[in-house]
């Protein structure tokens, strides 16, 4: 049977401070039972979410990529969240996907958050990015991505079954954020998971969380608003396939192609 079991660690974050972060999270990690396959992390889960790029930005073999390596093969689970990287003199707001054998892949956030002058600082990306685990394909987005369902649209029949969000989301903008949440789930017929932290950043922004797992009805699994949380969670690929069977409105969907 098809499965992967995650967790979902929703948390404050130290502003700016990469290793006051990174020895928060490794403890949360350290904390999880046996079993768990990927721990979802929040967007720039080192740093907050910062324009200081210049600063803070590290290369693709700089101290948070082995952080994420060494952490990802001591536990034996895949590690996922977004960091600042520095790229032939570019800065990305990059989703690191972490192996256990140190292999990674990455999605670079193709959507710039242009009201806070992420596009000023930082480069876009153009290429989606969908990795399997255990028969199930898990498709990877970065927080203002949310607002974008063509970026999200599958391109071919049963292209994923999952879709994680990692975020920065400000309270002020919740109720969009478990609106779209749920919208992505019920139009692409999938699991959406979205994990979003909380606290207040280095700018004074307040985060709610509302980390969150909808089932491909819709229907809310898990949201958790305010306070620190860790979920670990088992998704199945067999609801997603009975889904798409009963209900096959994907198959009227419209045809297209994303172009680079």
């Amino acid at each position: 049977m098809s499965s992967i079991c995650m967790a979902l660690i929703q948390t404050g974050l130290f502003w700016e401070d990469k290793q006051a972060n990174l020895d928060m999270l490794e403890a949360k990690i350290n904390q999880l039972e046996r079993g768990v396959q990927l721990v979802v992390l929040p967007e720039m889960f080192s740093t907050g979410f910062t324009m200081n790029a210049p600063t803070l930005a590290e290369d693709m073999n700089g101290p948070t990529m082995a952080w994420m390596r060494r952490v990802s093969t001591e536990k034996r689970v895949i590690l996922t969240g977004s960091v600042i990287i520095e790229e032939q003199g570019q800065y990305y707001n990059r989703l690191i996907w972490m192996m256990p054998n140190g292999e990674y892949g990455y999605y670079d956030k193709r959507h710039l958050f242009a009201y806070a002058g992420e596009d000023v600082h930082y480069k876009a990306g153009d290429k989606r990015f969908i990795a399997s685990v255990n028969g199930m394909k898990i498709h990877l987005q970065i927080c203002y991505d949310l607002r974008f369902p063509v970026w999200a649209r599958p391109q071919e029949p049963n292209e994923y079954d999952v879709l994680v969000y990692v975020a920065n989301w400000p309270e002020k903008r919740s109720h969009a954020w478990k609106s779209l949440l749920m919208a992505r789930a019920i139009e692409n017929q999938c699991y959406v998971v979205g994990v979003n932290r909380v606290g207040e950043d280095g700018n004074g922004n307040l985060y709610s969380g509302d980390s969150s797992v909808i089932d491909p009805m819709g229907q809310i699994i898990y949201q958790k608003a305010e306070s620190e949380d860790v979920l670990v969670v088992t998704l199945q690929k067999s609801v997603v396939e009975e889904v798409r069977s009963k209900l096959p409105f994907l198959k009227d969907a419209d045809g297209f192609r994303i172009e680079d």
